[in-house]
């Protein structure tokens, strides 16, 4: 594994693990740490979690970690399509379900459900992120440079939390090749989405992007000009996060091999 603590032009903290699933247990490994930091100072911890097959391998890890209170931790999560049935295995909060909250005692995980009238959702869904400081967020960067459901253009300044959005075609052909849906007619066109600004909110940011779907947009992320057309780079902004690759998502980059 290789530490990069500054990699020009941004000042993330970067690791290239050897391998998918040491790139998972070492995030994992970070999260946990910062949720017990987090709860010898406090009460209690809000996070966010993103649903994606790139999380897949932390989320397992995280799972296994030991000494955490999760009946001390309240979960979120940052996007949901719009336009599934409930029971549809590709919705986010039934992905999440499986892959942790079911798994872990929470002691609340509120579910962005859209319902009959997503835009009132949104906005009691970002009243609830409002409630009170946001500790850790756990996300990705989507093979367009999106981070959550916001695909470019980005509006780094959305004075919305939470929203519904159009679904950028390159994304929903993300979802085709990564096995989520046969075909892309089959990918909702809308998404409820936590926007830019929502997501940079977080205290602690987790990025975790394993594979080489995403090493384009890695590469933009971390040495192109911040600017909307690849959100992702917005997280050069934040003062506490933290970027995992694997070999193959960091294989654009002119220092993977460090």
């Amino acid at each position: 594994m290789s530490t990069l603590k500054e990699s020009p032009p941004n000042s993330l903290t970067i690791h290239v693990a050897k391998s998918r699933i040491a790139m998972g247990k070492h995030a994992a490994a970070d999260i946990a740490c910062e949720i017990r930091a987090c709860l010898d100072k406090k009460p209690g911890v809000r996070m966010i979690f993103a649903a994606a097959p790139s999380q897949r391998e932390m989320l397992a890890a995280l799972s296994e970690e030991k000494d955490i209170d999760w009946s001390l931790v309240t979960a979120f999560h940052m996007d949901e399509y719009l336009g599934l049935p409930r029971d549809a295995p590709q919705r986010f909060a039934l992905w999440l379900r499986h892959a942790i909250f079911d798994h872990l005692p929470f002691a609340a995980v509120n579910l962005l459900e859209p319902g009959d009238n997503p835009e009132q959702t949104a906005a009691d869904y970002a009243a609830k992120l409002q409630a009170a400081p946001i500790d850790i967020a756990c996300c990705g960067i989507g093979s367009n440079g999106h981070l959550a459901f916001y695909d470019p253009p980005a509006d780094f300044e959305d004075p919305l939390t939470v929203k519904i959005v159009d679904l950028d075609k390159q994304y929903r052909q993300q979802q085709v090749v990564e096995g989520c849906f046969v075909t892309l007619s089959d990918v909702p066109t809308r998404a409820l989405t936590i926007t830019v600004p929502g997501l940079l909110a977080g205290h602690a940011l987790f990025c975790t992007v394993p594979g080489a779907l995403k090493k384009e947009a890695v590469r933009s992320a971390l040495l192109d000009p911040i600017h909307p057309m690849c959100p992702a780079t917005v997280l050069r902004r934040h003062p506490h996060c933290t970027l995992y690759l694997d070999p193959e998502s960091a294989s654009e980059l002119p220092f993977h091999n460090v």
